[in-house]
């Protein structure tokens, strides 16, 4: 059965052939190759998006039970792909000019990305964790990039010490888990719970609450965020960008695939864990960025704010709330992609600026740009008609609908609250006097901007295809 299972997993497999084949050219052509290996890099994400999709719509699973492929993981894998392609564009121009251009950069971003697909199509704790690692230690060296840099380097080791701790605590929770019930699959997982078997209770739930604490490391929840600030802004800006949209939706994916598959007859359980660490991610997210001078500071709070939303539909342990999850990430996605490429467009002749003030007067000197980053802001801040209104009204619905309703007003609350700091930065940009101008956009930045800017004030036109893939794949976890 050797050949269907490779069949089955060849999106993956071509994308480890790849990064292998990028790092023979990048080995024998050095550095002046990096442009070439970014673009090819680029071109594989495509390849291997097309790969995704011709897959085949129906759940089936290879390799003993280990790898699952399910229209949950074409969504997830579609949009992990399409992050990490915008994340390698973005920083061509930027590690060209910081003088960063290596060939290292595009392929550790692949073999990142390799890690998330594997993490996305886990169907068993083993699994899981090795799409874990094969992500994490890429991303610690991705962290760490700049190395003349103290900042960075200071970053890299943060990120790399906190996650070392994550993973140990993650796999800790694994080893209960298998040692109260016997099996790390998760097939076997649910079948034993469903048949209610006596005396795991105790054992499995401190295994959860250990797995928790490594996947909400991941995604940056509180209380496991403490890295996410210094990272976010220590580290060079693509790598931030990059930071911010793709491993989050992969460990999102790992969230719901996790607690809905195998731990769904334990929702009770499991459920007031989830709440918790979601209301207090949004009111940190909210109250925390407040006083943010540095931008790149003040998008890391926000994240930790949005992974609380996302938790939300989780939370709710419905079809619905996976569906709104889903939906949100989409759109999280794009916002952030949008935003980045406004930061990254933030440069005098001296170099990059994030400080927030230095947007100052921007709708006098780059107006496209600064409606741009309007349309971000306030979709980032769930302002109507834009696309972020619709992931929130998605996520909030699930859980009014599960009974969630303090949890639902919690939401409302702390996105009026976090609307503020997203509203100061319009004000700076459209009220304040004009600082120094910024040099013109990359034509790269400006395509960018432009494409994620169409699909956040369009969404509301056309929102079916989206809907109707995230009911599609929301519904493969409940079959």
């Amino acid at each position: 059965m050797v050949l269907p299972d490779l069949s089955i997993a060849l999106p993956e497999i071509f994308l480890a052939v790849t990064a292998m084949a990028l790092l023979m050219i990048g080995a024998f052509r050095g550095n002046k190759s990096t442009s070439l290996i970014s673009w090819l890099s680029v071109l594989a994400f495509v390849v291997t998006g097309v790969l995704v999709q011709i897959e085949a719509q129906t759940s089936v699973t290879a390799f003993g039970g280990l790898y699952r492929d399910d229209a949950f993981g074409i969504f997830m894998k579609t949009l992990c792909l399409g992050a990490s392609a915008f994340a390698i564009i973005m920083s061509i121009d930027y590690n060209r000019r910081e003088k960063l251009a290596r060939f290292e950069f595009p392929i550790l971003i692949v073999i990142a990305t390799l890690g998330m697909m594997v993490m996305i199509s886990a169907n068993d704790l083993m699994s899981v964790y090795l799409g874990i690692e094969l992500m994490s230690l890429s991303l610690y060296v991705t962290a760490a990039f700049k190395r003349d840099s103290v900042r960075s380097t200071e970053a890299g080791l943060k990120y790399f010490v906190l996650g070392a701790l994550s993973s140990g605590m993650l796999l800790y929770g694994m080893s209960l888990i298998y040692g109260f019930t016997g099996t790390t699959n998760f097939d076997t997982l649910a079948d034993l719970l469903a048949a209610g078997r006596e005396g795991m209770d105790l054992g499995l739930l401190i295994g959860l609450v250990f797995l928790i604490a490594g996947l909400a490391f991941k995604v940056s929840a509180v209380p496991f965020h403490m890295w996410t600030p210094d990272v976010y802004e220590g580290v060079p800006t693509p790598v931030t960008s990059f930071f911010a949209a793709a491993p989050k939706v992969a460990a999102i994916a790992l969230f719901l695939r996790v607690f809905i598959s195998p731990f769904g007859e334990m929702v009770a359980q499991w459920q007031q864990i989830i709440v918790f660490i979601s209301v207090a991610s949004m009111i940190l997210g909210a109250f925390a960025a407040i006083n943010q001078k540095n931008i790149k500071r003040l998008m890391a709070y926000s994240s930790i704010g949005h992974i609380g939303y996302a938790l939300v539909g989780l939370a709710a342990g419905t079809e619905e709330g996976v569906r709104g999850v889903l939906i949100y990430m989409a759109i999280y996605v794009v916002m952030n992609v949008g935003t980045f490429a406004c930061i990254l467009s933030m440069r005098h002749r001296d170099g990059m600026v994030e400080d927030i003030s230095e947007l100052a007067g921007l709708s006098k000197t780059q107006p496209y740009m600064a409606f741009a980053f309007l349309l971000f802001m306030f979709s980032l801040a769930g302002i109507p008609p834009l696309a972020g209104f619709f992931g929130k009204f998605y996520i909030f619905v699930a859980a009014i609908n599960a009974g969630l309703i303090p949890l639902a007003v919690i939401g409302l609350v702390t996105s009026v609250v976090g609307a503020f700091y997203y509203l100061r930065i319009v004000k700076i940009i459209y009220f304040d006097d004009a600082a120094e101008g910024f040099e013109p956009s990359s034509r790269t930045q400006s395509v960018i901007m432009t494409a994620s800017a169409l699909f956040v004030g369009l969404f509301v036109l056309f929102p079916a295809p989206l809907l109707e893939g995230a009911s599609a794949a929301a519904a493969v976890l409940f079959s």
